[in-house]
């Protein structure tokens, strides 16, 4: 079982991760691109398991490392603080936010695969980038549980594919390996299997406004390895 989580990006995917990875009994390592400081509140509600910390310092410390930050950020993180670990990449490529680029609109790169370009050294994994934030923390569970949620990743390194299921299983969730990052456009969004299974059905009637607070507070649904594999 890893034993420390550092996070690179705490926004809200950032924070359920932090939350699950305390539950399960980890040490968190926290940072993001405004400095410890602006961390102490949530470090102050996740309890003694987590401190605050600048990317690098996170990266060094953690057993596994999260990259959760906009897309169009990742030619910031830090290259030789993150050599020779396994970095989990939940980014998503959304044109509007990030600005164009190029190689994947033409899709000859999926976005896990820009990332390791950039992450030399480092073994990227792509997960967690295909549920909300909201069902994320609320839909894990203890292995064994008959309403158990997977979660789809990608990697070019199988050790860190394991690596990556291992702490899935800790947080609470079943792993679907899809293969190599060049796999990993399957989670992506505008995919099958990018966040709506977990939201259930949308009600009736929501405006374009509505939506995304509904969004927020959903606590989902399940959604087993299989329907993932499917």
């Amino acid at each position: 079982m890893p034993r420390t989580l550092g996070l690179i990006g705490s926004g809200l995917i950032g924070t359920s991760l932090a939350r699950l990875a305390v539950a399960a009994g980890m040490e968190v390592v926290l940072s993001n691109s405004r400095g410890p400081e602006s961390l102490a509140e949530l470090v102050g509600t996740l309890g003694s398991g987590a401190r605050a910390a600048v990317p690098e310092e996170a990266a060094e410390a953690g057993d596994l490392v999260v990259v959760t930050i906009p897309l169009r950020a990742y030619g910031r993180l830090p290259v030789a603080a993150l050599r020779g670990r396994t970095v989990l990449d939940t980014m998503n490529y959304y044109p509007q936010r990030d600005g164009r680029v190029a190689e994947l609109d033409a899709g000859r790169l999926t976005t896990s695969e820009l990332v390791q370009r950039h992450l030399a050294g480092a073994s990227v994994v792509k997960v967690f980038n295909n549920i909300g934030s909201h069902q994320l923390l609320s839909l894990a569970r203890p292995a064994g549980a008959a309403d158990r949620s997977a979660l789809p990743l990608a990697g070019d390194e199988e050790p860190a594919r394991r690596e990556a299921a291992r702490l899935l299983d800790v947080l609470g969730y079943d792993a679907v390996d899809m293969g190599p990052l060049a796999e990993s456009w399957r989670s992506e969004p505008g995919t099958p299997v990018y966040t709506r299974p977990y939201l259930g059905e949308t009600p009736p009637g929501l405006t374009a406004e509505e939506y995304f607070p509904w969004f927020l507070r959903n606590p989902g649904r399940p959604v087993p390895a299989s329907l993932v594999r499917e």
